[in-house]
C-alpha cells in the first residue's frame, strides 16, 4: 500500500454511509462512486486499498486523524493508491499487485463502453480486437459507464455503475455480478 488519499466522506442528502440496509463493501463502493462523480468523467483507472476503519483507527491513530476517520468510524475506509502507469494494460498491471495483510479490500474504477442486451447479434464476425473496439466505439446504443468495482478477500464483491446519461447518485446501479469478470481480476490481487 502505497501512501494514498482517503476518499471524502459524502455530507450530501444522498450521503451513502448513513443507509442502514447497505453493506460496508456497498457503502465504499458508493462512495468511492461518489468521490469518482466529483472529478468528472473521462480520466484513467484509480485503484483504492479498502482498510478497516477501526482497525486503522487503532493501528495508527495519528493517520486515521488524517483520514478523518471519529472514534465511532466503521466500516471500510477506500485509500486511493499512486496512479496506474499510463500506457500499461489493466489486466497486466492487475497481476503486478500484492496487497500487505492490513489491507482487507480493493476497489477500481474504470471507464467503458456497453452495449445494450442484444447488441451481441450485430456484432461483426472474425473481427479482430481493434475492429470490435471501434464497432462498439460507433454503436448507436453504446453507452459510457463508469464502474466501481469493489471487493474483499473473502470474496465478497460489489459493482456501482454509473451510466455517463444519467450522471446522479440516484441513478447509480448496484450489484455484485454485474460485472463480474472485472471483480474477479481484482480478487486474484488477494491470491
Amino acid at each position: 500500500m502505497s501512501d494514498a488519499t482517503a476518499t471524502p466522506q459524502p455530507d450530501s442528502p444522498d450521503d451513502v454511509s448513513t443507509l442502514p440496509a447497505a453493506t460496508p463493501l456497498t457503502r465504499a463502493a458508493l462512495e468511492i462512486d461518489e468521490y469518482a462523480a466529483t472529478l468528472g468523467w473521462d480520466l484513467p483507472a484509480r485503484l483504492f486499498a479498502l482498510v478497516d476503519s477501526g482497525a486503522l483507527r487503532k493501528a495508527d491513530p495519528r493517520v486515521a486523524e488524517q483520514l478523518g476517520l471519529t472514534d465511532d468510524a466503521a466500516g471500510l475506509t477506500p485509500v486511493e493508491q499512486d496512479e496506474i502507469p499510463a500506457g500499461t494494460p489493466l489486466d497486466k498491471f492487475l497481476g503486478t499487485i500484492a496487497w500487505p495483510d492490513a489491507v482487507a479490500g480493493c476497489a477500481l474504477v474504470v471507464e467503458r463502453l456497453m452495449l445494450p442486451p442484444g447488441a451481441e447479434q450485430s456484432r461483426p464476425r472474425n473481427a479482430s480486437d481493434a475492429q470490435l473496439a471501434e464497432w462498439v466505439a460507433n454503436h448507436p446504443k453504446r453507452e459510457e459507464v463508469r464502474i466501481t468495482a469493489a471487493v474483499l478477500r473473502d470474496g465478497k464483491k460489489e459493482i456501482a455503475l454509473r451510466l455517463r446519461s444519467k450522471d446522479t447518485a440516484r441513478e447509480v446501479l448496484t450489484g455484485p455480478d454485474l460485472v463480474p469478470g472485472l471483480t474477479e481480476a481484482l480478487l486474484a490481487t488477494f491470491a
